[in-house]
């Protein structure tokens, strides 16, 4: 926020967030009045999220996660729901526990919840976590990224937003690009990198 305030002269106002670990799409807003309106659209899953991840193994071509999760120990479950596709997999001829070989997927992922951590709660919970992830992912997969890619981070992208601008009400999209490092990795995976707005499934 300091950074961004600087850089426009101004005070900026948050209007959602991501995980400490993840790079991308940020919003805010210009006046305490355009951040609430902003905020209720998010509330009312109004804003179309688009996220890439390298997750562990080879998952389906796509699918839904729909799995409860919980945000505070003292709260009971929420609902979480969380599309995704195959963009891309890899097989790897390096070893990895009782494996002779690594396989790991590109997926293009559309929560269609806002829960804390869902993405990567969410492929954990199907035994394909983020890659990257210190907290519910693969240690020996990290390690792997680590010494053979030199990649030290969460692979996972928030890569777009969509919704309606809720003053003009014309239809924003807004789009990070990839780090210079891991469009690197794609490039060595023979993986597609974005070129134009797209939502899984769509």
């Amino acid at each position: 926020m300091r950074i961004l305030r600087d850089q426009l002269g101004q005070w900026v106002y948050p209007v959602h967030r991501l995980d400490r670990a993840t790079s991308g799409v940020l919003v805010f807003g210009l006046s305490s009045e355009a951040a609430q309106r902003l905020a209720q659209l998010f509330k009312e899953r109004q804003v179309r999220k688009c996220y890439w991840a390298v997750v562990r193994g080879f998952i389906h071509s796509r699918g839904v996660i729909d799995y409860p999760l919980r945000e505070e120990k003292h709260k009971p479950p929420a609902s979480a729901r969380t599309r995704y596709r195959r963009l891309g997999k890899v097989e790897l001829p390096i070893p990895v526990g009782k494996f002779p070989t690594a396989r790991y997927s590109l997926a293009e992922i559309i929560p269609e919840t806002g829960r804390r951590n869902q993405i990567r709660k969410h492929f954990a919970h199907l035994s394909h976590p983020v890659i990257g992830d210190v907290s519910y992912g693969d240690g020996r997969h990290n390690r792997l990224f680590r010494e053979q890619f030199n990649l030290h981070r969460l692979l996972l992208f928030a890569l777009s937003l969509n919704f309606e601008h809720p003053f003009s009400h014309e239809q924003i999209f807004i789009e990070a690009p990839l780090p210079p490092e891991v469009i690197d990795l794609f490039n060595r995976f023979a993986w597609p990198l974005p070129e134009s707005p797209t939502i899984a499934g769509e």
